[in-house]
């Protein structure tokens, strides 16, 4: 019963939190060179592209075969730490 007390009272805080700060705040638009600048940087390669990196699987296999090596040898590393370092504490 004391925690919902305290959730509500952190609730009505929150919410006068919220109600103050909207009052407060008001909505900036960016300008519009910033605007520009972001949507040259932010490149989205059409279809034809997408498709053809996907056709090209041998990129495809080394990376995933990356990845579940790399994964391979965390666990590893960590079975290894837990071995040396964790049985020691145990009991």
């Amino acid at each position: 019963m004391g925690n919902s007390n305290i959730t509500k009272h952190q609730e009505e805080r929150l919410d006068f939190i919220e109600a103050h700060l909207a009052g407060t705040l008001k909505p900036v638009a960016p300008r519009q060179d910033f605007v520009q600048h972001l949507r040259g940087r932010i490149h989205l390669p059409q279809r034809e592209e997408i498709t053809s990196r996907l056709h090209d699987w041998r990129t495809l296999v080394l990376v995933f075969s990356g990845v579940f090596s790399g994964a391979l040898v965390i666990l590893t590393v960590a079975r290894a730490f837990y071995h040396l370092f964790g049985r020691r504490n145990m009991g």
